[in-house]
């Protein structure tokens, strides 16, 4: 079950940086979506909801390896450095 549920937490913020990379490919070719009065307005928001959802599956990824002690030792947590 708790894979089940990690599964869920990473395919939502995964989805995002999906849609933000369509956002930006949209803005590329020229084609405005609803939401967005100006391209730029469209780029930025692709660009956010991306380096977003990047960051959390990132992050997470992070987290799961530093507590299996899996990590380089310059990622290690400052607190288990000693």
């Amino acid at each position: 079950m708790k894979r089940i549920i990690a599964l869920i937490i990473l395919v939502i913020p995964g989805f995002l940086a999906a849609v933000g990379i369509k956002l930006m490919r949209d803005m590329t070719f020229g084609v405005l979506q609803a939401p967005f009065p100006k391209l730029w307005l469209q780029f930025i928001v692709g660009l956010l909801l991306l380096l977003g959802g990047l960051g959390f599956v990132a992050g997470f990824i992070l987290y799961r390896d530093r507590k299996r002690n899996k990590v380089q030792a310059r990622f290690k947590d400052a607190r288990t450095k000693k």
